[in-house]
């Protein structure tokens, strides 16, 4: 009886993909973007401070089209570029490809390791921004909306990656287009947007912001169950539509 090969072990293969992933964004400049994120979540939040009003309703203000519109999408695009996307355009995503490692190793390391930086990013650069706006009470609040939100906007991504070499302009069309524009208008969208429903999750665990509460999307802690659930459903698309991709060079 011949052993198994070592990276074709599940937790061996996985933790090969997330080293690797983790290696590749801290080897490019994107780095960079995640400093810029991080100072511009903080001078949103002392923007508030500008506004009238509680602290509390302030950082609402400018929460929604300031860090959850604006900094967690971004943020999110340049991560989930950066562990797919742009392999899959210059064509060195064969070499993964060719890995003795199952498809849904590879969505979900890279998922993981996208979602790590951006949250460990946006968490804490969330949690200042609302110490800095006069609300430390928030700051738990905001900061998980960060970090939940950013797991289901780089799913999302990744998984419009699969689908079209040109992601990052269909990420933003999605950002700019569907969630803000569409999504701004219908509920229906809305409640399947990452930007929306990560905003839901902080004005659902402030009881200082009730009245910033969009109805339609669920709020607090069912909003993070239904990031979960866009999350899973993205990374479920990306892993089937990774299965029957076809490399032909660096322009495929």
């Amino acid at each position: 009886m011949t052993d198994t090969p070592v990276l074709t072990r599940p937790p061996l293969a996985l933790l090969a993909i997330i080293r690797y992933s983790l290696r590749l964004t801290a080897g490019n400049r994107r780095w960079r973007w995640m400093v810029l994120a991080a100072v511009g979540a903080v001078l949103f939040g002392l923007l508030a401070t500008a506004l009238s009003g509680s602290a509390a309703a302030s950082l609402a203000e400018v929460a929604r089209p300031g860090l959850f519109a604006l900094v967690l999408p971004i943020t999110c695009l340049v991560m989930g570029d950066a562990v797919l996307g742009s392999e899959l355009r210059s064509g060195s995503f064969t070499f993964t490809w060719l890995s003795p490692v199952s498809v849904w190793q590879i969505t979900v390391g890279r998922w993981f390791s996208a979602s790590l930086i951006a949250g460990a990013t946006l968490g804490p650069a969330f949690a200042l921004a609302a110490i800095v706006a006069g609300a430390p009470n928030q700051a738990g609040a905001i900061a998980l909306a960060g970090v939940t939100g950013a797991a289901a906007y780089i799913a999302v991504f990744i998984a419009i990656g699969c689908f079209t070499r040109r992601a990052a302009a269909w990420s933003l069309g999605f950002v700019f287009l569907t969630e803000r524009l569409v999504g701004g208008a219908l509920s229906a969208v809305a409640q399947w947007s990452p930007s929306w429903v990560a905003d839901a999750v902080f004005v659902g665990l402030t009881n200082d912001v009730a009245n910033h509460a969009r109805s339609g999307i669920p709020q607090g802690w069912g909003a993070v169950v239904r990031l979960i659930l866009i999350t899973v459903v993205a990374l479920g698309m990306a892993t089937r539509r990774l299965r029957y991709l076809r490399f032909g060079g660096a322009s495929d």
